[in-house]
């Protein structure tokens, strides 16, 4: 088997044990299997949490769209009419007519366990009956994106929750990697990349966070930098209750492929060389952006002092040969690869990516590449 390859496909997913199937009746199919968050179990196996985005097979019915919501009382469909929304973006749509831009989404996302062998090259267990799904009226349009650090023998997984209440960063935690258990919000505004550092720094949890706005404002014209999304860092006393960091993080550059925006991807690990980290960058094309991933060194003893950025040649990028037997399933226009977990493989790092927002992909990289 190639050191780089897919894992987990729509196609491997059993929706008739999917957990929307108390309460919609209508056809679904998986719209995307990605972004696993990566841990080693106890056991020596490695754990994929998969974001399974699952959506309606016909979600147009009449002259509605319609949209799955969790609800206390199991999962609902609310229709919306055609007329009042745009549906340029495949993934969700937005609704017309109001003073902010508000989005329904086509999907609703849980996240389903993968079990592999410790090489991560083969699935030994899909753990339906662990599935994390809503839970709450927070996280009404589903749990999205898991990042999972292993810390002093506990699991820490941070997700996103998506709601008309708050677009929120939420904690689970476990000692064994698959009985989870919610700890709630640890973030209140939109966050889409919080990763904490595997292991404390100075006695505190650190964490990687990427908070988003609807305005960022301009560097000098003299600066190498540009405005927009960007990596920052937080600390925290308990993992539950965190203060941002003054200093800047990682940074959108000018003349760079990942001038449009920057964000968190795999937890960041120590080594012998600081605390090592992959992170995505995102190129202006489209709607979407061309996503690669770049990788970063930071000092281990004070992570906000960046030893080293490399984000002139990508570390990877999205490979068309990988999904040509399920190219039929693409929905996006752009070349899209979202690191989201690391391992450690003895001699090299076990990287885990959402491959064209369709599928998991497991990349071989030897540890000599990060020097």
């Amino acid at each position: 088997m190639s050191d780089d390859f897919l894992i987990f496909r729509p196609d491997d997913v059993d929706l008739t044990r999917s957990p929307l199937r108390r309460g919609i009746a209508a056809p679904t199919y998986v719209l995307g299997a990605f972004n696993p968050g990566l841990c080693r179990l106890p056991s020596g196996n490695l754990l994929l949490m998969v974001r399974i985005a699952e959506a309606l097979r016909d979600p147009v019915e009449g002259d509605h769209v319609r949209a799955i919501r969790w609800t206390a009382d199991g999962y609902v469909l609310d229709a919306y009419p055609l007329a009042k929304v745009d549906m340029t973006d495949p993934r969700q749509f937005a609704l017309r007519g109001r003073s902010h831009r508000t989005l329904a989404l086509t999907s609703l996302s849980w996240l389903l366990p993968v079990e592999l062998t410790p090489d991560g090259r083969r699935i030994v267990t899909v753990h339906y009956n662990r599935a994390i799904e809503p839970a709450a009226s927070w996280q009404e349009y589903g749990v999205e994106d898991a990042r999972i650090s292993l810390i002093e023998g506990t699991y820490y997984m941070t997700t996103c929750s998506v709601s008309a209440e708050r677009h929120s960063t939420t904690l689970h935690t476990s000692t064994d990697g698959l009985s989870w258990r919610l700890e709630g919000i640890v973030l209140d505004h939109q966050n889409k990349d919080m990763l904490l550092f595997e292991g404390r720094v100075g006695g505190r949890f650190m964490a990687l966070t990427r908070p988003l706005g609807e305005v960022y404002f301009a560097y000098p014209l003299d600066s190498p930098f540009v405005g927009g999304p960007s990596i920052n860092f937080a600390a925290s006393p308990d993992a539950l209750h965190w203060k941002p960091l003054e200093a800047p993080g990682i940074r959108a550059r000018k003349g760079s492929t990942s001038a449009m925006k920057v964000g968190g991807g795999s937890q960041p690990v120590l080594t012998p060389d600081g605390w090592m980290m992959i992170y995505h960058g995102v190129e202006t094309r489209e709607t979407v952006g061309i996503y690669r991933s770049f990788w970063a060194l930071l000092d281990r003893d004070d992570p906000t002092r960046i030893l080293r950025i490399v984000d002139e040649v990508p570390l990877i990028e999205a490979d068309p040969a990988l999904t040509a037997d399920i190219a039929h399933q693409m929905y996006l226009p752009t070349p899209v690869v979202f690191t989201t977990g690391v391992a450690d493989g003895g001699d090299h790092w076990i990287v885990a990516s959402g491959e064209a927002d369709l599928a998991c992909r497991i990349t071989m990289i030897g540890k000599e590449r990060f020097k």
